[in-house]
């Protein structure tokens, strides 16, 4: 078997759940997509193992490309929110490449259309610098740019920035957190998964009330709770200031996207939030911000799609040199 012979393993790993797919002819979509929880596995490579034992009919892939929540150095991995840790070498897979997940992110938007975004705001997407962001176990953050010969997507860790406090309950919120040990609070903090049950806490201490503690799914659940539905309501205005921060920061001008788990849940509350008021609301670019499209991304394993975009590029060189 040599590098880039069919099948390829292309996987999205979080801190919570494995995502794994197949690709079985070039420029395919990803199929056998299986979701294993991370928990139930040791390493990466066990993971790996039993997705192609149980999910691909023990198939020997030619190449693959892994998508990781973590910062990644050359063949190696730490995952920001997980135990894993290692070198893509280990799976002893041909040819294994490593990318950041919201790099793969970013490679999908361009293969993305119809039903698998819905608006949040703003002119439709162009052809240019686009940004994406999204909350899940962490938070993410990544770019796409332009080139002669297809995309070029910039990793990052902005997720890990000073959170984007404006409002006074929001300031509020950030001295209840440093009171309780929390010296510096970042937007990874409020802004997923783990963040809406910080954020559900620090506002009942803010608000002088006692609250359950809740998991994100509850929070998000519990509708006609005034306390997780105004948790809600701060969550996506934090996150529509976070995301223009983003689209300033990168020139992003054709486009933000928001992934992530935590919010395909909640999209119509997400479009009837202050999301968009937050994000354009910056004295002095408004105007510049008012101009920019914002999307959420609905389709199920774009990550995936991602990483098998990156793959086909890569063979496609491969076949031309």
């Amino acid at each position: 078997m040599s590098a880039f012979d069919l099948p390829w393993l292309v996987a999205d790993i979080g801190g919570t759940n494995a995502r794994f797919g197949l690709v079985t002819s070039l420029g395919a979509p990803p199929s056998n997509v299986a979701v294993l929880p991370g928990a139930d596995y040791p390493t990466l490579p066990d993971a790996v193992t039993a997705y192609l034992a149980t999910h691909a009919g023990g198939v020997r892939p030619g190449a693959a490309c892994l998508a990781l929540a973590g910062p990644i150095d050359g063949d190696g991995y730490r995952l920001t929110n997980s135990s894993w840790a290692g070198s893509v070498r280990d799976l002893g897979i041909p040819y294994a490449r490593l990318l950041n997940d919201f790099e793969a992110l970013a490679l999908s938007l361009p293969h993305l259309e119809g039903a698998d975004l819905v608006s949040l705001g703003g002119p439709a997407p162009g052809h240019g610098v686009k940004a994406v962001l999204g909350p899940g176990t962490g938070l993410g953050v990544g770019g796409l740019v332009p080139v002669d010969d297809g995309w070029t997507p910039i990793p990052g860790e902005g997720g890990h920035v000073t959170v984007p406090v404006v409002e006074p309950k929001e300031f509020e919120v950030v001295r209840a957190l440093r009171a309780q040990g929390l010296p510096h609070v970042v937007a990874e903090h409020l802004l997923s998964g783990p963040g809406l049950v910080r954020l559900h806490r620090a506002l009942a201490s803010v608000n002088g009330v006692a609250a359950p503690d809740l998991t994100a799914s509850d929070i998000v659940a519990r509708v006609d709770d005034s306390l997780c539905a105004e948790t809600v309501e701060v969550f996506c205005g934090l996150l529509g200031g976070f995301a223009g921060n983003v689209a300033l920061t990168l020139g992003a001008r054709s486009g933000v996207y928001l992934g992530g788990g935590v919010l395909p849940r909640i999209v119509e509350r997400v479009r009837a939030s202050g999301f968009r008021a937050r994000f354009e609301a910056n004295p002095d670019m408004a105007a510049y911000l008012a101009g920019i499209g914002t999307a959420l991304i609905v389709a199920p394993q774009p990550a995936l799609t991602g990483a098998a975009a990156w793959l086909s590029r890569r063979a496609r060189k491969e076949l031309v040199s």
